[in-house]
């Protein structure tokens, strides 16, 4: 959708803003409402609440992690008994107030509804009440979510250790004013955009959740069933296998390596040297098994040595939030060795192919066990003894290479489908932001979209 620019503009006289339509005005908060002791809040210091004082029930707490998309979002929202609220009374929102995050995150911003009435703002917020005739509430939110106030932000925000802004900062902000009807129209229009926009990236994400599970299923068959539908089948004797072709063999996992699998070195991602073997980690590396540039550490040689990947070993996460998660090394890494949080399995190929067991990793086989093993455990962890007595089944080897051939195949397609949808995603997610903008800046004129 194009659309038209106003008639004529006139210089705003604030160097991030530009031009504006020459019948806005162009005004800071503060002059909006220069009698408004309660226009802007910051939430409560750290001295006067801390997060030893969150309850499991009481008066939610409204965080920067809460506010997101222009709302605020109390999946995961801490909360403070009454007789803290009480004592704080003063940090409470009302409807129609707007939160914005000061420190950290800064500018994440969103209305207060009736929903929120009576909750408090942490000390990372501020709380701005506008009770101006010259400002429409909904217009207030777009005005305040857009580019003008991040380079105004990232302007004058202060601090030593982390960007923060205080009450004077965002006093001083100024925004483009056009008349109360044209503010409303450009809500109204935001309001409307806005909501298709996320429609199309929910849509987007569900067929990314569709495809997964697709890609999941199509792996999880061919590593357990192959791919011949009339193959003669056996009881595998394993719990989650269930059946396997007569002519496959079930084996532990230690009786396929050719090496006792291996933990990775304890040694603090300090170094960037390119010289140096890349220090991989679990954070380094992409879902698609590439590895990220911006995360790159190095270990010197001496420590490295004796923990270098070799091509076709596969890492294996054996803790936290993503134990289980596996990936294959490629020599196109360059030279890499591993770290602490990684095991490392040495397939031997003369038993399996490596990229046979990885492809197993990736099964629902795979995920129900882990799943099982990290019940019996206390802390999400699978050690290198859980991983060696890992079942799998093998079919001979060129059989084996039939089916990782025809899993390539698929699972690329499937992947290229996938990241489409990824790529829709980012340009949606760009184009809100970037028509909040030119909306409230008067860029272009939605008048006539209304």
């Amino acid at each position: 959708m194009s659309f038209k620019k106003y008639e004529a503009y006139k210089d705003s006289g604030v160097e991030w803003l530009g031009e504006i339509p020459s019948h806005w005005l162009c005004i800071s908060l503060k002059n909006i409402e220069p009698y408004n002791s309660q226009m802007v809040q910051t939430g409560p210091f750290g001295a006067q609440l801390h997060a030893s004082d969150y309850v499991d029930e009481g008066v939610p707490l409204i965080l920067i992690k809460n506010v997101r998309n222009l709302a605020i979002d109390d999946s995961d929202i801490p909360k403070i008994s009454a007789e803290d609220a009480k004592r704080l009374s003063i940090y409470r929102v009302e409807v129609g107030d707007i939160v914005f995050s000061r420190v950290g995150s800064i500018g994440r911003i969103a209305k207060v509804t009736e929903k929120e009435r009576g909750w408090l703002i942490s000390g990372q917020m501020l709380r701005l009440r506008l009770g101006s005739n010259s400002l429409n509430p909904a217009y207030s939110v777009y005005a305040l979510s857009s580019k003008i106030v991040e380079d105004y932000v990232t302007y004058y925000s202060v601090g030593s250790t982390r960007d923060s802004i205080n009450t004077e900062i965002l006093m001083n902000l100024k925004i483009p004013l056009p008349s109360l009807e044209e503010q409303s129209q450009i809500a109204a229009f935001l309001d409307k955009e806005t909501i298709k926009i996320d429609a199309l990236i929910d849509k987007q994400e569900q067929l990314i959740t569709l495809l997964r599970e697709k890609r999941q299923a199509i792996i999880s068959h061919a590593v357990t069933r192959g791919l011949n539908p009339n193959a003669k089948m056996k009881d595998s004797g394993i719990e989650w296998l269930g059946e396997v072709p007569e002519h496959w063999e079930v084996k532990k996992l230690k009786h396929i390596v050719t090496k006792p699998l291996m933990y990775g070195a304890n040694e603090a991602a300090i170094d960037d040297d390119r010289d140096q073997p890349r220090f991989v980690r679990i954070t380094d590396i992409r879902n698609n098994g590439t590895l990220r540039e911006d995360t790159f550490r190095s270990l010197p040689w001496y420590l490295a040595k004796s923990y270098m990947l070799r091509e076709g070993d596969v890492l294996l996460a054996r803790s936290g939030a993503t134990v289980g998660k596996s990936f294959i090394y490629s020599s196109d890494w360059g030279e890499c060795c591993f770290a602490g949080y990684l095991i490392k399995a040495s397939i031997d190929i003369s038993k399996a192919s490596p990229h046979w067991f990885y492809r197993y990793t990736e099964s629902d086989y795979y995920w129900n066990w882990i799943s099982s093993t990290l019940i019996q455990a206390t802390i999400q962890n699978v050690s290198a003894e859980k991983y060696n007595n890992f079942f799998l089944c093998i079919p001979p080897k060129q059989e084996q290479e039939r089916i990782i051939a025809y899993l390539d195949k698929e699972t690329t397609k499937i992947d290229t489908l996938i990241e489409k949808c990824e790529t829709a995603i980012e340009l949606l997610k760009e184009r809100r932001p970037a028509l909040i903008s030119a909306a409230v800046t008067g860029k272009i004129d939605v008048r006539s979209a209304v």
